[in-house]
């Protein structure tokens, strides 16, 4: 493992009723606001896809909060790509250029993601890591 310097620390926790109220009420409509063409693929393909939603918004939440943002101008919902490692299962992130950009003006070399999710709820955290001193 590669040591390097932490630069930010996030976490979320989500509801699944919120989130199965919000993809009922708004449909595409938030599905489009909040997740990438990939991600809906992926969460629509599982079984039980508002858990699959439920975790890859909390990733993204964590993220902002990692960053000291949350969402607004400097990163968005859509410029936080929840990935899924084929060989693993194992989370990570892809930034947008934007994104990309701001990691790069705080240093950030690499992001680790950490998701858990039952029925009920769906946790995620987020820790920044940038070369040490």
């Amino acid at each position: 493992m590669q040591a390097g310097a932490v630069i930010g620390i996030g976490i979320d926790l989500v509801e699944s009723d919120r989130m199965a109220a919000l993809l009922q009420r708004w449909g595409e409509r938030f599905r489009d606001r909040a997740f990438l063409p990939g991600e809906q693929a992926y969460c629509e393909a599982a079984a039980f896809p508002c858990q699959h939603y439920c975790g890859r918004f909390a990733v993204k939440e964590a993220v902002s909060k990692a960053f000291g943002t949350g969402f607004g101008p400097h990163l968005g919902l859509l410029d936080i790509e929840v990935l899924r490692n084929d060989a693993t299962g194992a989370p990570s992130v892809r930034l947008s250029a934007k994104g990309q950009r701001l990691a790069e003006t705080l240093g950030v070399e690499r992001i680790m993601i950490s998701l858990s999710h039952t029925h009920h709820y769906a946790v995620a955290q987020a820790v920044l890591v940038g070369r040490c001193s």
